[in-house]
């Protein structure tokens, strides 16, 4: 018996652009670089347009099987994790995974449950939770109805997904919800992990560009338009005149053309630059050379990748003190500036008050840097390779043990 595994992962995926598609590249890295894995296989997502796969090495392999918004991705993973015949599979997942509409969503979410009954031992990674969502505050706002759909199915498909092997979440906030509601289910708080943890070089704030950057895909609960609103008024005070504010990502699936409309509207100024998709390479550059990174956000759907990228590369966040953010910061020790969501004016204030302290912002940016250092990326990924060998040791076992009579 060899003690090198073959793990299949199912994520989203670059050189596409879903969500979680960055952490899923990160997850088949780390399980390759594992001496303990001889091979990773991503299911992943079709791309959109013809694009060239990533040169990822001989250990990772990526088979595109499933359409994002498709009523048939659930079955299409499951026939080729059938054919793939790995010792596990990890699933990186959240509420949107496999589609912005709530039907082909919600069916996607029940492939790990069929993978288990299937005999696979399979780990989900839940980024978010139907239940920790505020619907109002998403594209569902006013839609009474279809959020308690939604709400209902959410209850359906959390209890598909505690159906897997096992369940991870990244704050602890979801694992004391599940654990309260289902004690016999195996749920374990990993926290979103840092990506980046070499010792590179960050340059202090005073020293960087005059620079507020944003990243996500807006349109939803993730907006730009109080961010406009407050840029415009930190502009007003002559010290900030010179300062620009970087605007990267696209827009959300359900809001096409939204970040197109926002650039048509500022395209005379040039203080504002409207970036487009941050390629992975490219992500530490963007965050190293800006002194602030802003989050317009009226909701919050789980841990912040971005939040944790800025902490990583020395910029010094700004968010609203709402939900996950305020459970993140209490659980892994990250901070910033706050604001009230949706108020333009404390925004500016927040903003103006760090690049007026540089002292402050410093420690603000060494402190989440420090502590972006103690959650290495591979401590994630240990976690998942060692239960997930656990698992197979327990299945080889009990096809191995005879009956009793």
């Amino acid at each position: 018996m060899t003690n090198s595994m073959k793990i299949a992962l199912v994520s989203a995926f670059p050189p596409g652009s879903q969500s979680l598609n960055e952490y899923g590249l990160h997850l088949a890295k780390g399980l390759a670089e594992r001496h303990d894995v001889s091979e990773v296989v991503v299911i992943a997502d079709r791309l959109t347009s013809p694009v060239g796969e990533l040169d990822l090495g001989p250990k990772i392999r990526v088979e595109r099987v499933w359409n994002f918004n498709s009523l048939g991705a659930g079955p299409s993973i499951i026939r080729a994790l059938l054919g793939e015949k790995a010792d596990g599979v990890v699933w990186n997942l959240q509420t949107a995974s496999f589609g912005d509409k709530e039907l082909p969503a919600a069916l996607g979410l029940l492939a790990p449950a069929a993978a288990r009954m299937l005999g696979m031992p399979s780990g989900v990674i839940a980024h978010n939770l139907i239940g920790g969502i505020d619907l109002e505050n998403t594209q569902l706002k006013g839609q009474k109805l279809r959020q308690l759909i939604v709400k209902l199915g959410g209850a359906i498909i959390t209890r598909a997904l505690l159906s897997a092997s096992y369940l991870t979440v990244t704050l602890r906030s979801y694992s004391d919800q599940l654990l309260s509601a289902y004690p016999k289910k195996e749920v374990h708080l990993i926290p979103h992990g840092t990506f980046d943890t070499n010792e590179l070089e960050v340059t202090p704030f005073n020293q960087r560009p005059k620079r507020i950057v944003t990243m996500g895909k807006f349109g939803t609960y993730k907006r730009l338009e109080t961010l406009l609103d407050a840029f415009d008024q930190l502009r007003k005070s002559p010290e900030f005149s010179d300062y620009e504010l970087v605007i990267g990502g696209t827009d959300h699936p359900s809001v096409p053309g939204y970040m197109n409309d926002l650039a048509e509207q500022r395209k005379g100024d040039a203080g504002v630059v409207f970036h487009g998709y941050v390629a992975e390479d490219d992500i530490p550059e963007f965050f190293c050379n800006a002194q602030l990174s802003v989050f317009d956000y009226s909701a919050t759907t789980g841990s912040s990748g971005v939040l944790h990228q800025t902490a990583s590369y020395g910029a010094v966040p700004v968010f609203p003190h709402i939900g996950d953010f305020v459970d993140v910061c209490r659980d892994e020790g990250l901070a910033g500036a706050n604001y009230a969501p949706n108020d333009a004016g404390e925004m500016a204030a927040a903003m103006a008050h760090l690049i007026r302290n540089p002292a402050r912002a410093e420690n603000l940016a060494q402190a989440n840097r420090s502590a972006a250092m103690g959650m290495p990326f591979s401590d994630v990924v240990r976690f998942h390779v060692d239960r997930i060998r656990q698992l197979g040791l327990r299945k080889r076992k009990s096809k191995t043990t005879p009956a009793t009579a």
